[in-house]
């Protein structure tokens, strides 16, 4: 008999003692929310929120070809990244389709490190190990021994800052957007980036497993002295969808390509890459639909896979993929799949939720810009 074990964080302790609430996200038993995911949404508008993100995979690409493994994986141009810095890709199936959706920080020449979706790492890991072939590169998944905590919000600068010696509070203050750099902080050596899911300015940091209860204990110190407070994924979903941010196996899918979520702008054609000869097709076609952004005053949201129709609503036009109520815009919001016939600012919509017809409004994103 097989048995199946489910993944867990090295700091599932920590979240225990904090009486979080659980979800099976990926596989991985990880916190919903530890009170109130209002609460803790508008946490990270305002002040700080601290995530546990371990379930994120991480892997890890050595070797004189590594750039050139990338640029041939994914759609992007990998190859020129800066060492320091961090990149915003996909990785795409022949006929275009989305496998995951990645970033992908250059540690050295020679080293990137790729991160991949929970529910997507063995695939992406398996993909690249497979288009790795004939070339001089090692491609080691690292997820089970990686752990990665998340700061964001207005004061995750200062928490940082406050962790680290004085000597590297100017690398901290320096850090650019989508950049990485080793430091030290509470003592323990981490990869820290300027990156996040939230909206919002903030931090990630990866460390081995061994390590991450230290530092979560540190960070989870000076955030709530700063009027923060530990995250779960339950608000980071509602944070993301404000910030207009795709969430794979919703706005991205093996059936949806770059073009149709708007991110054609991270695909170059001008090079060769899996999946090159079918988005080059589809980039020389309009799109049939396009991602966009419904806006709502009712008091039911629309939820993924309820139908959107034209404003009338006699006419089927798309497909919501995620939906909630904006604690921060305090107004109904949602992402949807619609016609390119219908698909312009101010368009007004309707939505089949349960039965009824409720009015939208398609809408620019994303829906929260920070100041």
């Amino acid at each position: 008999m097989t048995t199946t074990v489910t993944p867990v964080s090295p700091l599932l302790g920590e979240h225990l003692a904090l009486g979080a609430s659980f979800t099976d996200f990926a596989g991985w038993q990880m916190p919903l929310k530890y009170d109130s995911e209002l609460a803790e949404h508008r946490a990270v508008r305002t002040s700080a929120g601290l995530f546990d993100l371990s379930h994120m995979g991480e892997i890890d690409i050595a070797g004189t070809d590594a750039g050139t493994l990338l640029d041939y994986a994914l759609v992007g141009e990998l190859s020129k990244i800066a060492v320091g810095r961090a990149k915003y890709s996909l990785l795409c199936n022949p006929d275009g389709g989305v496998i995951d959706d990645l970033v992908v920080y250059r540690l050295a020449d020679d080293q990137f490190l790729v991160v991949a979706n929970a529910a997507n790492a063995p695939t992406v890991f398996g993909e690249l190990a497979a288009r790795a072939e004939g070339l001089d590169v090692a491609v080691t998944d690292r997820s089970t021994k990686t752990a990665l905590i998340a700061v964001q919000g207005p004061a995750s600068q200062e928490i940082i800052t406050a962790l680290v010696p004085e000597k590297q509070a100017q690398l901290v203050a320096d850090l650019k957007y989508y950049a990485a750099t080793p430091a030290e902080v509470a003592g323990l050596q981490v990869l820290l980036a300027r990156t996040g899911y939230t909206g919002e300015d903030g931090f990630e940091l990866y460390i081995p497993n061994a390590r991450a209860v230290l530092l979560w204990q540190a960070l989870l110190t000076v955030t709530t002295a700063h009027g923060g407070v530990p995250a779960g994924l339950a608000c980071r979903d509602t944070l993301r969808l404000e910030a207009g941010m795709a969430l794979y196996g919703h706005e991205l899918t093996l059936d949806t390509n770059p073009y149709d979520a708007g991110l054609g702008k991270v695909v170059r054609l001008n090079k060769n890459f899996v999946g090159r000869d079918a988005l080059q097709e589809l980039s020389e076609k309009t799109p049939q639909r396009r991602l966009v952004g419904l806006a709502g005053t009712g008091r039911r949201a629309a939820r993924a896979d309820y139908t959107v129709h034209d404003g009338a609503g006699d006419l089927p036009i798309g497909t919501v993929t995620s939906g909630a109520l904006s604690p921060t815009l305090g107004h109904l919001i949602a992402l949807a799949f619609v016609d390119v016939t219908h698909s312009e600012p101010g368009t007004a919509v309707t939505v089949d939720i349960r039965g009824k017809l409720e009015h939208f409004t398609i809408t620019p994103l994303p829906f929260y810009r920070r100041s």
